[in-house]
């Protein structure tokens, strides 16, 4: 049996209630030439469990792999990384969905259009209650997009392994958490490698509405050192430094006045 097209990255952690219909969204693609590489990150619940369910019933299909401990993201999907020997890497998270036609397109995108080593897609953000918002990135970001904000959605994203190899893989640091992608874009960038987004929804990201609470201000200074290093590598201008300051000032706002300006961010307002 010849290997598949993409390696579908996925670093799991006490998800055991969405996983199931994490992977079935997998399976439904009408792309199919994909194996899925499963890194469990220290669990504490039945996560573990639910994975190996699929690792049983689909051994051609799924790999299970697990650190010793939790050690963050950008730990796990290097150690899934390692198992991927496809020519596309696509990414998925334990807790979303991905819609049926996401890998059919992505690589219909990348082969088409070879000078791209990166493709992502619009998503939406659901809950229990159902969608309240779409992240509205579309086409080619350029230098100057990328200190404005992180210019891809990490989790909707296919890229050529060639490009992960190029760079490392994601950089495993403190400064990077919760920033990992941001961080791998820049060094992407850096090497001449440069991407796309689909202007389509293919994926929807499960997420609360308090957004506040996950994002604590260390992660808001790690989003501020990233814009930092970018300015300097890309040769930017100074007056590009003022967004480095924006993540900051973000996470010193009252939580009504965020939460506001949040909402109308996900409403693409």
């Amino acid at each position: 049996m010849p290997n598949p097209n993409i390696s579908v990255i996925m670093g799991i952690y006490n998800c055991a209630g969405t996983l199931d219909e994490a992977i079935k969204s997998i399976l439904d693609q009408t792309y199919t030439d994909w194996k899925m590489i499963m890194c469990d990150d220290g669990s504490t619940d039945n996560t573990y469990n639910v994975a190996l369910k699929y690792a049983e019933q689909y051994p051609d299909k799924f790999i299970l792999i697990k650190n010793d401990k939790n050690m963050g993201l950008n730990y796990t999907l290097n150690h899934c990384l390692k198992y991927a020997d496809t020519e596309y890497v696509a990414r998925m998270d334990g807790d979303d969905i991905s819609l049926p036609t996401r890998f059919e397109k992505e690589v219909k995108f990348l082969e088409e259009n070879p000078e791209y080593a990166i493709v992502s897609t619009q998503m939406e953000y659901f809950d229990e209650q159902g969608v309240f918002g779409k992240n509205t990135a579309s086409g080619e970001p350029k230098y100057n997009d990328i200190v404005r904000s992180t210019p891809f959605c990490h989790a909707p994203c296919m890229i050529k392994r060639e490009a992960y190899e190029k760079v490392g893989g994601y950089t495993v640091s403190k400064k990077y958490i919760r920033v990992e992608d941001y961080e791998l874009w820049l060094k992407m960038y850096q090497n001449g490698y440069k991407g796309y987004n689909i202007p389509e929804v293919l994926y929807k990201m499960r997420d609360d509405r308090n957004a506040k609470i996950r994002r604590n201000f260390r992660s808001r200074v790690n989003n501020a050192h990233v814009v930092c290093r970018a300015i300097k590598t890309l040769k930017l201008k100074k007056i590009y430094y003022l967004y480095a300051v924006k993540p900051i000032i973000i996470g010193l706002l009252p939580t009504s006045l965020y939460m506001y300006l949040h909402k109308k961010r996900l409403k693409g307002n």
